[in-house]
């Protein structure tokens, strides 16, 4: 019989579980990640994918970063994120700047763990749900807890950021 490997934690894992926060924790193998792994890791689980967070980093014009989480299946709408952040703008923080930023790679960016806090929105659909998905800080690992638990760990706002067209 093989033994299973244990799992690695990321700075995510640790973090929530210092804050004594529960969570639980779902794998795919590395050889299954493609574009969209967060809408297919959603309707793997047989979860609602509007209850599945990708987490998106964004830049100001003044260098400020925000943080916003939106649903897998939807898009980000700088407008509606920049008011919510208070800011002129916003636009896409450039893929090779975010791991120096965060301390993660693009799709394992998890708004828990970062190198340092940003300023970070939660779409205001996620308090629809009893927990949510997120990123647990590594390609192909999702994590599962309580939106408000979330919310307050981060200091994140609620706000509605998602485009009109993609609901």
């Amino acid at each position: 019989m093989a033994r299973r490997e244990k799992l690695q934690k990321t700075n995510a894992m640790r973090e929530l579980e210092r804050a004594g926060i529960s969570f639980t924790y779902r794998e795919v193998e590395e050889g299954n990640l493609t574009r969209g792994l967060g809408l297919r890791m959603a309707l793997e689980a047989g979860v609602d994918p509007q209850s599945s967070f990708k987490t998106l980093v964004t830049v100001a014009p003044s260098g400020a970063h925000v943080v916003c989480c939106v649903p897998v299946g939807e898009e980000l709408d700088f407008k509606k994120a920049a008011a919510a952040a208070g800011e002129k703008s916003l636009s896409m923080l450039p893929t090779r700047e975010l791991e120096g930023l965060t301390g993660y790679v693009r799709g394992g960016c998890s708004p828990v763990g970062m190198k340092r806090r940003f300023p970070t929105l939660i779409d205001e659909t996620a308090q629809l749900f009893g927990t949510i998905g997120i990123s647990g800080g590594r390609r192909g690992l999702s994590l599962r807890l309580a939106p408000d638990d979330l919310q307050a760990f981060c200091d994140a706002t609620y706000a509605d950021i998602c485009r009109e067209e993609a609901r």
